[in-house]
């Protein structure tokens, strides 16, 4: 069976992060199609290779691995990062405003898994793995997902977020969910 040789681990390398980044790239929504956007979810962050180093250094994202290259990913976003992407400062705002004492959580900042390798539970293990990495050290995982990316906020649910708020920022409506 495939996923016996899917490995989850933490990000070590450059070429891991430069493996997620052209992930990452195929799937962002000007990338695909309307059919492929309803069907299959999109990511709506893109990143440059020094923030996701940046991210890295001070707290490693958890990634799938199948033959060494990288098919899927979950990126770790410390707070202190809160003002570094444009798109992303509303969430941190509203995390302030929905949980005022909450003071050691750790932001998912993007989950992504290959085409070829969806539905074999890679996503589901990303998360699990990626709750042993963190929550000895962070009290929860928060993340958002576009309202309109029913794909993304269905499969959050069904791997045990609970859902924090919802907020229209940019002409588009998040749902914050959190994780413990």
């Amino acid at each position: 069976m495939m996923s016996m040789n899917i490995v989850y681990c933490k990000t070590k390398t450059k070429n891991e992060i430069q493996q997620i980044l052209k992930l990452q790239k195929q799937n962002l929504p000007n990338n695909l199609s309307t059919e492929e956007k309803i069907k299959e979810g999109f990511v709506s962050v893109s990143h440059t290779l020094d923030i996701l180093e940046e991210m890295n250094t001070i707290c490693p994202h958890t990634i799938a691995k199948y033959n060494g290259k990288v098919i899927g990913y979950a990126l770790s976003m410390h707070p202190m990062f809160a003002n570094k992407i444009e798109l992303l400062k509303p969430m941190f705002n509203q995390i302030k405003e929905l949980l005022p004492e909450e003071k050691n959580y750790i932001v998912m900042g993007q989950i992504c898994i290959d085409k070829e390798y969806r539905k074999k539970g890679v996503f589901r293990n990303l998360y699990k793995e990626m709750k042993v990495f963190l929550l000895p050290e962070y009290s929860s995982i928060i993340t958002e997902v576009d309202f309109k990316n029913k794909r993304s906020l269905d499969a959050h649910i069904a791997v045990g977020f609970k859902v924090l708020g919802k907020y229209i920022s940019a002409k588009q409506e998040w749902v914050i969910l959190t994780l413990k």
